[in-house]
């Protein structure tokens, strides 16, 4: 398994947030990016997003706790084999928990190739 230090691992996120394009980052509102080492119920999974998507947004009212993307350090590092293999997942996993704020289906995304 990969090792990075939790400052290391929040660089290469920052950096990986840095390479998407800006229309991408532009409507998010309210959504802040989390990084945590494991998911809660010990699953394996990359990322999550919990929030309301812009299709959801009629709901969303003043005084919402801001949306969350959390990525999950221990599980990235310990699916990928390589540095060059986690800078790259950790992109797909930003673009993926993104599509989900704009309300994409798991199913789109997949089809998209950014799952």
């Amino acid at each position: 398994m990969l090792e990075l230090s939790p400052e290391e691992f929040e660089s290469l996120v920052a950096d990986g947030l840095d390479s998407l394009h800006d229309d991408m980052l532009d409507q998010l509102d309210n959504v802040i990016f989390v990084i945590e080492d494991v998911p809660e119920d010990g699953t394996d999974v990359l990322g999550v997003y919990e929030g309301f998507s812009l299709a959801e947004r009629d709901v969303y009212g003043y005084g919402e706790q801001p949306d969350r993307i959390i990525l999950f350090r221990k599980n990235l590092l310990a699916h990928c084999a390589d540095h060059d293999e986690l800078v790259k997942e950790i992109r797909i996993t930003l673009v993926h928990e993104i599509a989900h704020f704009y309300g994409l289906s798991e199913q789109r995304i997949h089809e998209l190739g950014w799952g």
